[in-house]
């Protein structure tokens, strides 16, 4: 298991990223998780299907953000949701998206502070299980992080710049004025870019953000040198 990457606090509101008395010059990347980092739409399906008795395959890939394919209503997708988090602990099962967690790793080796934005309590009575589960997932998949918000309204957090899939979630950072990468999904595909497919396309663009922001640095103290931790298991 990766070390993870210890959370900083700002002690008042002055010391916070982007003031003249902040702890460090630091440049913070929102990342969304469900659809960014975690494949929901794959492990999903696999529990609606198996709940139908139907094949997964009758529950194409290709979906709207509704989930109307599936012939899913909104209070049955709550309940689909509700069932699948705390039933079949989905949210610590997630499959990885590829190339997430190395990308990751060298970002917040470059630098880059990593904060975790993640909308995932918006169903009632599973607020334990989704908290709990969500933080053993970025353990397992070895993400590394330096804060987690849990929150819908994604324009209160401060980052330089913000990574997801949901278009009103697009929509309601850039009304606001922030930059926002389009992690490239089905139901996003009329949302305008910078658009990226892959998490290689995410660190390019990221790192020549920073790179212009000044948010690039050797080393975050504390934390291992070398990108070849990455390959290094630790107990």
């Amino acid at each position: 298991m990766r070390r993870q990457a210890s959370p900083l606090r700002y002690a008042n509101k002055a010391q916070r990223p982007g003031t003249v008395s902040a702890v460090t010059a630091t440049f913070i990347f929102g990342v969304d998780l469900d659809g960014v980092c975690a494949d929901y739409t794959i492990a999903f399906r696999q529990i609606v299907a198996d709940r139908r008795g139907v094949s997964p395959e009758s529950l194409p890939l290709e979906r709207s953000w509704d989930f109307r394919e599936w012939d899913l209503s909104a209070d049955e997708f709550m309940e689909m949701h509700h069932y699948a988090v705390t039933e079949h602990r989905m949210m610590a099962t997630l499959p990885v998206i590829e190339g997430c967690s190395d990308v990751l790793w060298r970002l917040s080796d470059a630098g880059v502070w990593i904060r975790i934005i993640t909308h995932r309590l918006y169903v009632n009575w599973s607020h334990a299980a989704s908290v709990a589960d969500t933080v053993s997932w970025l353990d397992t998949a070895q993400i590394p992080y330096r804060d987690i918000c849990f929150l819908g309204a994604k324009p209160q957090v401060e980052a330089d710049v913000y990574i997801d899939d949901a278009p009103h979630n697009v929509e309601a950072l850039r009304k606001t004025g922030n930059p926002v990468i389009v992690f490239d999904q089905p139901y996003n595909r009329g949302v305008s870019g910078p658009r990226a497919s892959t998490w290689l396309e995410v660190e390019e663009i990221v790192m020549d953000l920073a790179s212009k922001n000044g948010g690039i640095q050797p080393q975050i103290p504390g934390i291992d040198a070398g990108a070849d931790r990455l390959r290094r298991k630790t107990s």
